[in-house]
């Protein structure tokens, strides 16, 4: 069935909160010239491994942002083709995906998790009064009779799926689509910098059919092996380092002990 009104949401970020609970997304307070939008970005998985895979360009250089630019304010709705506007993360050539590495949504200590890693850039562009939020996903509302839960708005609006939409199995299946892959760009015109998030579901695939990307091949074991992960270890003078992360190729085994 894939995602039913894919497109862009173009807007002015005025406030923004953290990721919590059993399901967490960051949430992201938008405006146009006329109205408010939320967009929820998830953080966690509800399979396991619930850890997101993730990848943050904070200077990203595509084609694709030249046009973004020429976009009006608001949800523009985007046809599911290659060579426009539409994102999609196998096909698209968007990132190098052996990039991804995964990281927990919520970890104690500062920028070691994905809140955080979000959350300093949302920040920068809430700093800056020219700054411009791109989110790709699915459409929601507008709902006339009911407030945004998070932000107080009404009616409710927004945008969610703000990750990759195909490859996905069992239940999630049916969201299945080739190019309506989520994500979030935020332009920082001051700095004249573009800086890009994407996200995937370690349980989704990367290899999947041009009709309806569904997996190819065995979808028990669908994401390749994105590296190592390293929750803590500690340093030279015994502290303590939470959320250090490395690829296999920057760590060898000798005997019993990891050399970095």
């Amino acid at each position: 069935m894939a995602l039913k009104n894919y497109g862009i949401l173009k807007g002015r970020p005025i406030d923004r909160r953290l990721g919590f609970g059993s399901s967490p997304h960051y949430q992201v307070h938008l405006v146009d010239d006329d109205d408010d939008y939320r967009i929820a970005v998830n953080v966690k998985s509800k399979k396991s491994p619930s850890e997101l895979l993730y990848l943050i360009e904070e200077n990203y250089a595509h084609p694709l942002v030249d046009e973004l630019k020429e976009l009006p304010a608001g949800f523009t709705t985007i046809e599911r083709v290659p060579g426009g506007l539409a994102l999609d993360y196998i096909r698209g050539n968007l990132f190098e995906p052996d990039k991804m590495i995964a990281l927990p949504f919520d970890v104690p200590g500062p920028d070691n998790d994905l809140n955080e890693k979000i959350d300093y850039h949302v920040q920068r562009a809430l700093a800056e009064e020219d700054a411009m939020i791109y989110a790709f996903g699915e459409r929601w509302g507008p709902e006339p009779n009911a407030r945004d839960k998070y932000f107080g708005f009404k009616p409710g609006n927004g945008i969610h799926d703000i990750h990759m939409n195909q490859g996905s199995v069992e239940e999630f299946q049916k969201y299945n689509g080739v190019w309506q892959d989520g994500g979030m760009l935020i332009h920082l015109p001051s700095y004249n910098r573009w800086v890009a998030v994407f996200l995937a579901f370690q349980s989704q695939c990367w290899h999947t059919d041009d009709e309806k990307g569904n997996c190819i091949g065995d979808v028990d074991q669908p994401a390749e092996d994105k590296g190592v992960v390293i929750i803590a270890l500690l340093n030279s003078d015994g502290l303590k380092i939470h959320g250090v992360q490395y690829y296999k190729s920057d760590v060898r085994e000798q005997g019993r002990t990891i050399v970095f």
